[in-house]
């Protein structure tokens, strides 16, 4: 972490999002335009591509730490960040520097057409393939910002692909139906290319297996192919298409981890059948061991214990749920919620309030977060005891005073609200 940014680093991460006027705009020509006036750096990349509503950003995470651990270079480009701006960007464990990535947006900057303004998105995956390229990375681990299909990460022809699974999340923009989210995350599926998924439903897989079929691609499917299952003392074992791994430990708390974890186990096994890669069985556990990925129930302190959990739709708090009540020891637990006005809230609080002894509800510094007396309002079928403090630190100091030391704290609602909390217990903005 840096104490000082460089000259002019602020001023280009200003400028970046003020592309954000231009929305979310889907398509590929921006960024091919972009990515051909820099020699298309992409094609340089050997990539693995990852979709999915949710759980896509720890499966990347535990893919860029067992790929660390043999001795390899790996970029890892995912979104969005919490606190800094440079999280977005990493080389192996490492965020890349300010230094750094101001140099490549520089150079990306020089080689725009005025006349042809790039979204926000569009420009800083530009960045990513570019960064990578210059660092002459091994593998480049690429996440999807929101669907597939037109999603600006889309340009690139991975090794392997990954759909972690398929739920109702960003309609507006997907579709209202769970076929039409599909074959959106389907979009990312390339003419030959192996596909690794963890999508259980029969609609969503059919409509995998049409794709895949349509371009002559194989799928995996977790429950077919290859299986998880979860052992006595937090650990699991995974029986994969060459492999048998037992005992083994990850260090990300939740169930649903593990299905997570499989799913980067398979794409691992893909690349070694494919000749790409020779799996050592001390690196994967040595990986699985190491692997960290933030807001993802993370604990921030101890008693009482609090827990910080980036949930943004009712598949989340689904399994924020589940893990809160097998992966978790407390008496009572009450909640931090600030989430944005454009989520299934309801579908949220009917998974996690009944749970909770209180709740209080706060808005984060986003334009896009609901009102909490709104959210209070909503609240009152689920549960009796709930409080709206709209600001965040005040919020958290309250449930503090609410707890006892054998209580848990959970804060959830969003990402953008996680990035937030972090900065309320220390995270360095810069």
């Amino acid at each position: 972490m840096q104490d000082t940014l460089p000259a002019g680093y602020q001023s280009s991460v200003d400028y970046l999002y003020g592309l954000q006027k231009y929305g979310i705009k889907f398509g590929l020509n921006s960024t091919e335009n972009i990515l051909a006036r820099l020699g298309n750096p992409h094609k340089k990349l050997r990539c693995i591509h990852i979709a999915g509503t949710n759980g896509k950003g720890s499966t990347a995470a535990t893919l860029c730490s067992i790929l660390s651990r043999h001795g390899l270079r790996v970029g890892l480009y995912t979104s969005p960040h919490l606190v800094r701006f440079t999280e977005r960007f990493r080389l192996n464990d490492e965020e890349v520097s300010a230094e750094r990535i101001l140099a490549v947006f520089e150079q990306i900057r020089e080689c725009l057409n005025d006349r042809e303004p790039p979204t926000f998105f569009e420009m800083v995956t530009a960045m990513a393939f570019l960064y990578f390229a210059e660092e002459n990375v091994d593998w480049a681990i690429v996440e999807t910002g929101m669907g597939g299909r037109l999603d600006a990460t889309n340009v690139i022809t991975p090794r392997v692909s990954a759909i972690t699974n398929v739920s109702f999340d960003h309609q507006e923009f997907l579709g209202a139906t769970l076929a039409s989210i599909a074959r959106e995350k389907a979009g990312i599926i390339k003419r030959g290319i192996p596909v690794v998924t963890a999508a259980r439903q029969p609609l969503v897989q059919g409509i995998l297996k049409t794709t895949c079929l349509m371009r002559e691609s194989s799928l995996l499917r977790l429950g077919a192919d290859f299986h998880c299952r979860r052992e006595r003392g937090g650990r699991f074992q995974y029986r994969g298409l060459r492999n048998h791994w037992s005992s083994l430990r990850l260090n990300l708390a939740g169930l649903h981890q593990y299905s997570n974890a499989s799913v980067a186990l398979a794409c691992l096994e893909v690349l070694e059948i494919q000749g790409e890669l020779s799996i050592r069985h001390d690196a994967v556990r040595k990986g699985l061991e190491k692997v960290k990925w933030p807001a993802r129930l993370e604990v921030l302190e101890k008693n009482p214990l609090v827990v910080l959990d980036g949930a943004h739709n009712p598949q989340g708090a689904e399994s924020l749920r589940e893990a809160l009540r097998q992966c978790f020891s407390y008496d009572r637990l009450h909640l931090v919620i600030g989430v944005m006005a454009d989520k299934d809230i309801r579908g949220m609080f009917r998974r996690l309030l009944p749970m909770a002894e209180t709740a209080i509800f706060t808005q984060p510094r986003y334009a896009r977060a609901a009102n909490p007396d709104f959210l209070r309002r909503m609240a009152r079928p689920y549960i009796q005891k709930h409080y709206v403090i709209p600001d965040p630190a005040s919020a958290i100091h309250q449930a503090r005073h609410f707890a006892g030391p054998d209580d848990l704290i959970c804060i959830t609602g969003s990402l953008y609200f996680a990035g937030e909390v972090k900065e309320i217990f220390g995270e360095p903005v810069a």
